[in-house]
């Protein structure tokens, strides 16, 4: 019954992510382009560098720094519910980074970057654990990275990374050696769409006076939407498998 369950929210789910952007989200998006063309492209080669070196660090540093062991004896039900548990505790956590960073200006909100993708980083290693996969293991840290960028990824590039792990049996056989794999993943995409989604709410933080506010409400919001994307993804395997 569970299963059949979370097979229609998977559904749902998936019809969501078609979606036409909605007029305001169009409108958004235009207003980040203009705002983008106003920040120095040092700057936005800094951040861009920085995104790729952290979670490139976060990912060949979990075979060391993960020390949970996957839980494999439970139902698909009570993983679920642990990791609600997890997107409930994480969204807290980072909505008082969020608070706390953008109540700080400019300075502190730009250590809010690296700070926010640790967590989200964190989160996912966790979530895999409650799933049963042990992130340990190199191709289960690719599969987490396709979740990340599934969760801040454009509209057109959706259905490709969806593609992806529906057929994760078959792709992760096909995945170069474990010295090489990081090395063959499109850093350049990840990068231009990941800083793309956050860029608007993180440079309304850095204004005084309202920066603690927007900083936990941006933060809030980034986990909620990474909760539910790697809930999805881990659901479309279980089914899968």
């Amino acid at each position: 019954m569970y299963e059949a369950q979370i097979a229609e929210e998977l559904s749902r789910w998936k019809r969501k992510l078609e979606k036409r952007p909605s007029m305001f989200d169009r409108y958004t998006k235009g207003l980040q382009m203009k705002m983008n063309k106003l920040v120095p492209e040092k700057v936005h080669a800094v951040v861009t560098s920085s995104i790729k070196n952290m979670v490139h660090a976060t990912l060949v540093g979990s075979e060391y720094t993960t020390k949970k062991q996957p839980d494999l004896a439970l139902s698909l039900e009570e993983r679920e519910q642990k990791v609600m548990g997890l997107i409930k505790s994480y969204k807290r956590t980072a909505a008082l980074e969020g608070a706390g960073t953008g109540a700080g200006g400019i300075l502190l909100g730009m250590a809010d970057f690296p700070l926010l993708l640790s967590i989200k980083m964190k989160f996912l290693f966790d979530t895999a654990s409650a799933y049963g996969y042990d992130v340990r293991d190199y191709r289960e840290r690719l599969f987490v990275l396709y979740l990340f960028q599934l969760a801040f990824s454009r509209e057109e590039k959706r259905p490709e990374l969806i593609e992806k792990l529906e057929r994760w049996e078959s792709e992760k056989e096909k995945l170069p050696d474990k010295e090489e794999y990081l090395a063959a993943f499109d850093w350049k995409a990840f990068q231009l769409d990941y800083r793309d989604y956050i860029d608007l709410p993180k440079m309304l933080q850095m204004i005084p006076g309202v920066g603690a506010v927007v900083g936990a409400a941006a933060n809030y919001h980034f986990l909620d939407i990474l909760g539910e994307t790697a809930m999805n993804g881990y659901r479309i395997r279980w089914l899968s498998e």
